[in-house]
C-alpha cells in the first residue's frame, strides 16, 4: 500500500469510524426514548380505563363497556381491542392482527413488541376469566426511526466529504514532494542529469532534497570521469585488437601447418608399424636363440640385460604407435568371439613372474554371471587390462593384486561387463589422478625414474575403452592402494552361463589358503564343481595348499616333506612362484605344484589327475589318540659331538615342564623353564635361545601373545623357531598359529619320535645323542579300539611309559598328579555348567586333555578328547550329554589311584599342587 493511501485511509477513515459510532448511539438513544414514551401513554390509558371495563363486564353494563371502549379506542396508537371472557370474546373494536390473535390469557399484565406491532394483554381484576387485549400500530415509531436514520447519513455524508477534500489536500502537499525525489533518482538511475530540486519545504524533506541534489552532483562527475576513461581504453583496445588480429592470422597459420605435420607423423608411424616391429621382434627371438646355448655367467648376464632393454623398447615403440593410430584415426576394432575367463588367466599369467619377484597375490575373480562367450576385440581388451595389472604390479611392494570382472548391466545381446583391478600399492592423491589422463605424463616425475614407462599406457587405455563404449575410472586413497576399473560394451547371449569344468560330487576338498580372498575363490569353486570343503586333510580327498618360495629351501622344505609323508590324500602345492623341478625336491608322489595364478582350467586338470585313481577310496580319520608302534629312531651320529643348544620351555603346568625336561634334557643342552609368557618375555630379553618350546593356552599372556612380543624384542628373534605345545587342535587352528608367528605344531601327547624329527629339523640335534638307554624297556603298546571307551583300561602304565618317554617312575608320577587334580578339576566343570559358562567349561575340559596326554589313562583321555572336539563344534547344550560318563572316568581313575596309592605315590609337594595343563 502506497503512502498516499495510508495517508488517506488515516485522514478520512478514523474520523468517519468515529462519526458513525456517535451517530449510531444518538440513534439507538432517540429510539428508546420514543419507545418509552409510547409505552408511557399505554400504560396509562390501560390504567385509567381498565378498572371501568373490569366494573362495567361484571354488572354486565353494556353501556359503560361501549363507552370505555370507545375512550381506549380514541388513543392514536391503538388500532383494534378485544375484552374476552374465557374462550368467549365479550367485546371487541378493530380487527386483531397477526401475533394479536395467537395471544393466550395470562393472570398479568403482558407487552409483546415487534416489528409494526405492538400487543398489550391485561387482565381485568373486577372479573375473574377476563382481560383485555390491544393491538398497538408501531408504525409512527417506525417512521420516526427512518427519520432519524435518514438526517444522520445525510450529516455522515457531508461529514465524509469535506474530510475527503481535507485528506487529499494533505496527502498531495505530503506525498508531492516525495513523488519529485523518486523521479529524480529515476533520471539518475537512467544516466540523466535532471535539474536542481528547491529546497523550500519542511525541514526534513528539505534535508533529503539537499542530499539528493549532492548525489546528483557526484554522479555527475564520476560519469564525466567514466567517459574519458572509456574513450582512453577504448582507444587503446582499438590497437591491442590490431595487434591480436596480426597475431591470429599468424597462430592459425602455425596451427594448420603442425595439425598437417602431426597428421603426417601419425600417418607415418602408422604406416611403418610393422616396419618398426619387425627388427626388434628379430632381436629379442634370436636373444632367446642365444639363451638356449652353453654360456657363462657374465655372458648370461650380458644377454639378459640386452633382452630386458629390447622388451622395453619394444614396449615404448608398442605404446607410441598405438597412440599414434588412435590420433590417426587409424584403428580399427575386431568383432570375434572372446572367453573373458580366458583372457583375464593369459594376462595374469604373463604377468606373475613379476608379481612372484614381490612375493605379491595375483588373483582373478571372473563372477558367475559373466556369459562364457561374447564378441568383441579380445586384443584390445587384453592391452588395457595388462596395463592396468602391469601398473598395480609395478606400484605395489606388497600385499596383493586382484582382478574382478562382472555384469554392469545386460540388455537384449548387449553386455556391458565392469572389469577392475586393485592392488594394495602406494595409492593415488587427487592431483596425481588428474594428472593420469595427459599423455607422457605419470603420478609424479619420479615415477618415470623409479618405475620407468613412457606415461602413454593410461592414455591409449582410455581411448580404447571409449572405443569400446565405456569409460575408466579409478578410486585411491594414498598409501592404502588403489582400483583402477573400466567397463566396455560387447555382444552376446547375457543368460549364457558357464558350464563346471568338473562335476565332484563325493569328493571332500581341504584348502590351505592363508590369503583370504584366494581362499574363498578356491572353496566357490570347489562349491561349483559340487565339491564339499573340509577342515581337516585327513577327511579330504585332495588338499590344495599354499606355500611360497621360501618353503622349498632349507630346514623349511625338510618340514615340508615330513608333513606331506604323513598325509593319506594327494596333494596339490599352489606355490606363488616360478614352478621349480620338483624331481630335485624329493617330494612324495602324490604330489603335484602348481604356481600361482592358477586358472580354472589348470586346476580341472590337475585335480583331475590326482582323483583319476582315487574317486572310489575311501578315507577314514585318524584316531582322537595318536599311537606309534615303531621304536625311537637310533642316535645319529654327529662328527665332533653334540653342538650346544639352549632351549626355553613355556608351561604354565609343571607336569608338562617336567616331561619336556626329561624327555629333551642331555649334556649339552641348556634348558630354562618359565611357568607363564610374561616369565618367557623377561628372560628372552636377558638372554638368548636356540629354540622355544612354548604351551598356547596359558594364564595372562598366552603362548600366541608371548611369540609376538618375543618376535619384537630383536631381529635374531624374528627367525628364532618357536614349536607350539598343544593337546587339541584342527587344522584351521593350526593354520592360525602359523600365520602368527608359530614355526611349527607339536601334539600332545608327545610323541618322542615327533619331538625328535622336530629337533633334527630345526636343531640338528637329536633326543638320544649322548643319551644313555632308558633303563625299562619299550614293550609293544596296544592300540585301543576307537569305538566305546569302556572297552579301554582305565589306566595303561605301558602307554604312560611310552609317553614319557621310557621312564616308569616319571609315568607314575604323572598319573597321581592327574588324580590329585581331578577334585579341583570337577569342580571347576561344575561350576561352569552352574554358570552356563561355555568358554569356562572349555577352559576346564582343555585342562584335563592337556593333563591325560602325558599319562597313560587311555579311557579318560579319549573321552576328555570326544568331548573337547564336540564342545568346539556343536557348543555346550550338545555336550552334556558326555558329562556324566567323564565323571564316572574321572571317579574310577581315583578309586584306581587309591588301590595302587604305594606304587605310584607322587611327592606330598607335587600331588597338592598339581593342576592339569593348559594348552590350546
Amino acid at each position: 500500500m502506497s503512502l498516499k493511501s495510508r495517508l488517506m485511509l488515516a485522514l478520512l477513515g478514523l474520523p468517519m469510524l468515529l462519526l458513525t459510532l456517535m451517530a449510531s448511539l444518538s440513534l439507538y438513544h432517540e429510539n428508546s426514548l420514543r419507545q418509552s414514551a409510547m409505552q408511557a401513554r399505554i400504560n396509562d390509558a390501560v390504567d385509567l380505563l381498565a378498572p371501568q371495563l373490569g366494573e362495567a363486564l361484571a354488572m354486565n353494563d353494556a353501556a359503560a363497556l361501549q363507552k370505555a371502549a370507545n375512550q381506549l379506542m380514541d388513543s392514536p396508537s391503538i388500532r383494534a381491542l378485544r375484552l374476552q371472557r374465557g374462550n368467549q370474546s365479550v367485546l371487541e373494536f378493530g380487527r386483531l392482527r397477526g401475533e394479536a390473535l395467537a395471544v393466550s390469557p395470562s393472570g398479568e399484565r403482558r407487552l409483546m413488541q415487534h416489528y409494526r406491532q405492538w400487543v398489550v394483554v391485561v387482565p381485568l381484576a373486577q372479573t375473574q376469566d377476563a382481560w383485555l387485549i390491544l393491538d398497538v400500530d408501531a408504525s409512527l415509531l417506525l417512521l420516526a426511526n427512518y427519520s432519524d436514520l435518514a438526517r444522520a447519513a445525510l450529516i455522515l455524508l457531508v461529514c465524509g466529504l469535506l474530510l475527503f477534500l481535507v485528506a487529499f489536500s494533505l496527502s498531495r502537499r505530503i506525498t508531492q514532494p516525495l513523488d519529485d525525489m523518486s523521479h529524480l533518482l529515476d533520471q539518475l538511475s537512467l544516466g540523466r542529469q535532471p535539474p536542481h530540486m528547491p529546497v523550500d519545504k519542511p525541514a526534513e524533506l528539505a534535508e533529503l532534497a539537499a542530499r539528493i541534489n549532492a548525489l546528483a552532483d557526484h554522479m555527475a562527475e564520476a560519469r564525466e570521469d567514466l567517459n574519458h576513461q572509456i574513450e582512453s581504453a577504448t582507444r587503446e583496445l582499438q590497437e591491442s585488437m590490431e595487434t591480436i588480429e596480426v597475431q591470429n592470422i599468424e597462430l592459425d597459420i602455425s596451427h594448420r601447418q603442425a595439425v598437417e605435420a602431426n597428421r603426417v607423423k601419425s600417418e607415418f608411424l602408422a604406416n611403418m608399424s610393422h616396419e618398426i616391429r619387425t627388427p626388434l621382434n628379430g632381436i629379442v627371438g634370436f636373444c632367446r636363440l642365444l639363451g638356449r646355448s652353453p654360456l657363462d655367467q657374465r655372458q648370461q648376464e650380458w644377454l639378459d640385460q640386452v633382452q630386458r632393454a629390447c622388451n622395453n623398447l619394444l614396449s615404448l615403440v608398442n605404446d607410441v604407435l598405438d597412440f599414434s593410430k588412435l590420433e590417426a584415426g587409424r584403428l580399427v576394432l575386431e568383432h570375434v568371439p572372446v572367453d573373458i575367463q580366458t583372457l583375464v588367466d593369459e594376462v595374469l599369467g604373463l604377468q606373475a613372474p613379476l608379481a612372484h619377484q614381490k612375493d605379491l597375490q595375483l588373483l582373478s575373480l571372473v563372477y558367475d554371471d559373466v556369459p562364457p562367450q561374447l564378441t568383441g576385440d579380445p586384443l584390445r581388451i587384453r592391452q588395457v587390462l595388462t596395463n592396468l595389472v602391469n601398473n598395480a604390479i609395478k606400484f605395489t611392494d606388497h600385499g596383493e593384486v586382484i582382478v574382478r570382472v562382472m555384469v554392469e548391466e545386460s540388455h537384449n545381446d548387449c553386455v556391458t561387463l565392469r572389469l577392475s583391478v586393485s592392488d594394495t600399492g602406494i595409492g593415488l592423491t587427487d592431483i596425481q589422478q588428474r594428472r593420469l589422463s595427459q599423455a607422457f605424463r605419470q603420478a609424479t616425475p619420479s615415477h618415470s625414474r623409479q618405475f620407468g614407462g613412457t606415461g602413454l599406457g593410461l592414455t591409449i587405455s582410455r581411448q580404447l575403452v571409449e572405443q569400446m563404449g565405456g569409460s575408466i575410472g579409478v578410486d585411491s586413497t594414498p598409501e592404502q592402494g588403489s582400483t583402477f576399473h573400466f567397463t566396455i560394451s560387447l555382444t552376446g547371449n547375457p543368460h549364457l552361463e558357464r558350464m563346471p569344468e568338473l562335476e565332484l560330487h563325493d569328493c571332500r576338498f581341504h584348502v590351505e589358503e592363508p590369503h583370504g580372498p584366494s581362499r574363498r575363490a578356491l572353496v566357490h569353486l570347489a562349491t561349483q564343481w559340487q565339491a564339499t570343503v573340509v577342515d581337516e586333510a585327513d577327511h579330504a580327498s585332495v588338499c590344495l595348499e599354499a606355500i611360497s618360495a621360501r618353503d622349498l629351501t632349507g630346514k623349511r622344505l625338510a618340514h615340508l616333506r615330513q608333513r606331506l609323508a604323513t598325509r593319506s590324500c594327494p596333494t596339490l602345492l599352489m606355490l606363488n612362484a616360478g614352478l621349480p623341478d620338483q624331481a630335485s625336491l624329493a617330494l612324495p608322489p602324490h604330489i603335484e605344484i602348481l604356481a600361482k595364478p592358477i586358472s580354472r582350467k589348470v586346476l580341472a586338470q590337475a585335480v583331475e589327475r590326482q582323483l583319476s585313481g582315487l574317486l572310489g577310496t575311501d578315507h577314514h580319520p585318524a584316531l582322537l589318540l595318536p599311537q606309534t608302534d615303531k621304536p625311537l629312531p637310533p642316535p645319529l651320529a654327529i662328527e665332533g659331538g653334540e653342538p650346544e643348544v639352549s632351549l626355553l620351555i613355556v608351561d604354565d603346568s609343571e607336569p608338562n615342564r617336567l616331561l619336556l625336561k626329561e624327555l629333551i634334557e642331555g649334556p649339552s643342552r641348556r634348558l630354562t623353564l618359565a611357568s607363564s609368557g610374561e616369565e618367557a618375555i623377561a628372560l628372552a630379553q636377558q638372554q638368548d635361545f636356540d629354540m622355544v618350546l612354548m604351551d598356547i593356552r596359558m594364564k595372562g599372556i598366552d603362548g600366541v601373545e608371548a611369540t609376538q612380543a618375543l618376535r619384537r624384542i630383536s631381529d635374531s628373534w624374528r627367525e628364532r623357531p618357536i614349536i607350539a605345545v598343544t593337546a587339541h587342535v584342527l587344522e584351521s587352528q593350526r593354520r592360525e598359529l602359523l600365520q602368527k608367528g608359530i614355526d611349527d605344531v607339536l601334539i600332545k601327547p608327545l610323541d618322542p619320535a615327533h619331538l625328535d624329527e622336530l629337533l633334527q629339523i630345526w636343531l640338528g640335534i637329536s633326543l638320544h645323542t649322548g643319551k644313555p638307554a632308558s633303563p625299562t624297556s619299550q614293550p609293544q603298546p596296544t592300540t585301543p579300539s576307537p569305538g566305546k571307551g569302556d572297552d579301554l583300561p582305565i589306566v595303561d602304565l605301558q602307554l604312560g611309559t611310552r609317553v614319557a618317554g621310557g621312564r616308569e617312575a616319571l609315568a607314575k608320577q604323572l598319573i597321581a598328579s592327574l588324580a590329585a587334580s581331578l577334585d579341583a578339576t570337577q569342580q571347576d566343570i561344575d561350576a561352569a555348567i552352574e554358570q552356563d559358562d561355555e568358554e569356562a567349561l572349555l577352559d576346564a575340559i582343555h585342562g584335563l586333555n592337556g593333563a591325560c596326554r602325558y599319562c597313560g589313562v587311555p579311557r579318560l583321555a579319549l573321552l576328555v578328547e570326544t568331548i573337547e572336539t564336540r564342545l568346539r563344534s556343536r557348543g555346550m547344550q550338545d555336550t552334556m550329554a558326555m558329562l556324566p560318563d567323564l565323571t564316572a572316568a574321572m571317579q574310577q581313575l581315583q578309586q584306581w589311584q587309591q588301590q595302587h596309592g604305594s606304587e605310584t605315590e607322587a611327592p606330598e609337594a607335587n600331588a597338592s599342587t598339581s593342576t592339569p595343563p593348559h594348552s590350546l
